[in-house]
């Protein structure tokens, strides 16, 4: 009996591996952000905040193991309530297969410092109550390896349920962005980041259309490795003060292969 149980759990764990969707996302080179395909981003979460019983979206996040879910540390205030949201697309319905979770623990990065965010560590990871069951709407996200640097023009996606413009209205549903990776050594010139953007980030965008904005921060920068499966390269960090999509100032995101160490430190002894 024990070895079907084996070879059931195997199974599962087979078919919700890292990095593959149920469902596709609908990828085209288009410019603007768009609608995503339900469920076609399903290790992206949305963090909740509890303000007079009523409870916001505040950022975005990735799940990556059943109770582990990966954000900004700039997210994240000792005096808030905070829940995650699993397997959501649209934030207004009520949505089945989607999972509310509490958080047991919150450990942002001990370097991380609110007063100097060009300084990095812009990074936390939430341990939830409980584990979450996997399904075709709830998946985890692929890591990359250790120290990998993405090339200058990879075709990334950023998502999340953050400000359509600056300023702008905050969509419902999940939205999804084109952004090509912009090199450190593009992106560290004086007239685009200068000494702000650091190695242990990543830059993409900055053609003054497409970018994050607020209500993404924390979330994923999805990046497609050679075998297909999908990659978080990236999680949202900042931007320009003046607008979202400022010319030449790319969204900066914390590079997720700078912290590899760090992130399984932190599950293993949590």
């Amino acid at each position: 009996m024990l070895g079907v149980l084996f070879a059931v759990l195997a199974l599962a764990s087979a078919a919700f591996g890292c990095g593959v969707p149920a469902y596709p996302p609908l990828v085209s080179r288009v410019v603007g952000g768009e609608n995503a395909r339900p469920y076609s981003w399903p290790w992206q979460v949305s963090l909740q905040y509890n303000a007079n019983g009523k409870w916001s979206h505040t950022c975005g996040g990735t799940l990556i193991a059943t109770n582990w879910v990966m954000t900004a540390a700039h997210c994240i205030s000792s005096t808030l309530t905070y829940k995650v949201l699993l397997g959501k697309y649209n934030l207004a319905a009520q949505e089945a297969g989607s999972v509310a979770a509490s958080p047991a623990k919150i450990i942002v990065h001990p370097y991380w410092n609110p007063n100097n965010v060009a300084n990095g560590y812009d990074i936390a990871l939430i341990k939830l109550s409980q584990h979450v069951t996997l399904s075709d709407h709830i998946q985890l996200a692929c890591l990359p390896p250790a120290q990998s640097v993405l090339a200058s023009n990879t075709a990334c996606y950023v998502t999340g349920w953050g400000r359509l413009q600056t300023n702008g209205p905050l969509p419902d549903d999940l939205q999804q962005g084109l952004l090509l990776v912009v090199d450190y050594a593009t992106c560290s010139k004086p007239s685009w980041w200068g000494t702000t953007v650091k190695r242990t980030m990543v830059c993409a965008g900055g053609d003054g259309i497409i970018s994050s904005c607020n209500g993404d921060s924390g979330g994923p920068l999805n990046c497609q490795a050679a075998d297909g499966t999908w990659e978080v390269h990236g999680i949202v960090s900042f931007g320009s003060s003046l607008s979202c999509n400022y010319y030449h100032k790319p969204s900066v995101f914390t590079r997720v292969s700078a912290y590899n160490s760090w992130i399984k430190q932190v599950m293993a002894s949590n």
